[in-house]
C-alpha cells in the first residue's frame, strides 16, 4: 500500500520511525522491538538509512522487509542522496522494487566531512524528482517546522519546501518540535504557500535529559519554557523525568488531535515502552 492513500481515508494516521541496529548480527534481536511496536497497530514504520555504505542500505532493506512480510506492517525506507549519484539511486530502486517496498522517504541527508559528497543530487528535491521519473514509489518528504537548520529564512525555506513537493513529495513528515504552536504556525504558511500534501507533525517524547540538549542543538528546535522546567525539576531523577517527559508529549499529541491533524509520526528511538505509553495515552482518543 501506498501511504498516501492512508491519508485519504477518514481516520488519522499513526505511524512510527525505527532505526536498523549498527551491526547485521543484531537485526534478529530487533524483532523484541518489533513486536510491541506492531502490536500498536502502526499504520506505517518508516526505518532510517545511514549515508556512505551499502551495509547501511542492507540493514534498512532487510528490517523494511521483515516489518512488511513478518508483521504485516507496512515499510517507509529513508533513502538520502548527498552521498550517490544516479546510477547507486537506480540500484537501490531497483532493490526496493524487488522487495516489494512502494514507499521512500527521500532526504538530503547530512553532511558528513569523512563521507564525500556527490554531484548528481543537490538537495532532496532532486531526488525526489528524479525517483518521480524513474520510478514508481510513493515518495515522502521531510518537513521542519522551525525551519532546517541551514535555510536562510522562512521564506526561502517554504520555497523550497513548495519546491519539493511540486517534484513530487506526497506526504511531509515533519521534524521534531516541542511546541504545538510553531506547527500550527508552519502548517498555516504551508497552505499560503500552495502547499496541499498532508503535513504530518512529528512527535519525539524526551525521557532523558542529554536526549534533549542533543536534540535541540541538533534540529534547532525551540525549547518552551514549561519544558524547560520539566527537565531542570526532574533531570536529576530518571524514573520522574521519563514520566514528565512522557506526559509533555502526549499533551502535545492530544492537542494535535484535537486539532485535526491527519497524521501522527513518533520518533520512538527504538524505545517500544515509549511507543507503548504513548498508545496506551491516546487509544481512545485517536479516531
Amino acid at each position: 500500500m501506498k501511504i498516501a492513500d492512508l491519508y485519504e481515508k477518514n481516520k488519522t494516521v499513526l505511524s512510527f520511525e525505527i532505526f536498523p541496529p549498527k551491526k547485521d548480527s543484531e537485526l534478529k534481536n530487533i524483532d523484541a522491538t518489533l513486536e510491541i511496536l506492531c502490536e500498536q497497530k502502526p499504520d506505517f514504520i518508516s526505518v532510517t538509512f545511514g549515508a556512505g555504505g551499502s551495509s547501511n542500505c542492507n540493514r534498512t532493506i532487510e528490517l523494511a522487509k521483515k516489518i512488511k512480510y513478518d508483521y504485516k506492517v507496512e515499510p517507509v525506507v529513508h533513502l538520502t542522496c548527498l552521498s550517490y549519484d544516479r546510477g547507486e539511486i537506480d540500484e537501490f530502486s531497483k532493490l526496493l522494487k524487488g522487495e516489494g517496498i512502494e514507499n521512500i522517504l527521500a532526504l538530503r541527508g547530512d553532511r558528513n566531512p569523512n563521507i564525500p559528497e556527490k554531484s548528481d543530487f543537490s538537495h532532496a528535491s532532486d531526488l525526489v524528482g528524479y525517483l518521480k521519473e524513474t520510478a514508481d514509489f510513493c515518495i515522502a518528504g521531510a518537513c521542519y517546522p522551525e525551519c532546517h537548520p541551514e535555510s536562510e529564512n522562512r521564506v526561502s525555506e517554504m520555497k523550497n519546501l513548495k519546491r519539493k513537493v511540486d517534484a513530487g513529495a506526497q506526504v511531509l513528515l515533519s521534524q521534531l518540535f516541542f511546541d504545538n504552536e510553531c506547527f500550527y504556525r508552519f502548517e498555516e504558511d504551508c497552505r499560503i504557500a500552495g502547499i496541499d500534501v498532508p503535513v504530518i507533525p512529528g512527535i519525539m517524547p524526551v525521557i532523558n535529559a542529554a536526549q534533549i540538549k542533543r536534540m535541540v542543538t541538533m534540529c534547532g528546535a525551540s525549547f518552551p519554557t514549561r519544558f524547560q522546567k520539566i527537565i531542570h525539576k526532574f533531570e536529576g531523577k530518571k524514573e520522574a523525568l521519563f514520566d514528565a517527559g512522557m506526559s509533555y508529549a502526549l499533551s502535545q499529541i492530544i492537542e494535535l488531535l484535537t486539532n485535526n491533524v491527519q497524521g501522527i509520526h513518533l520518533y520512538t528511538m527504538n524505545n517500544p515502552v515509549v511507543a507503548g505509553r504513548i498508545c496506551q495515552g491516546i487509544k481512545n482518543i485517536l479516531l
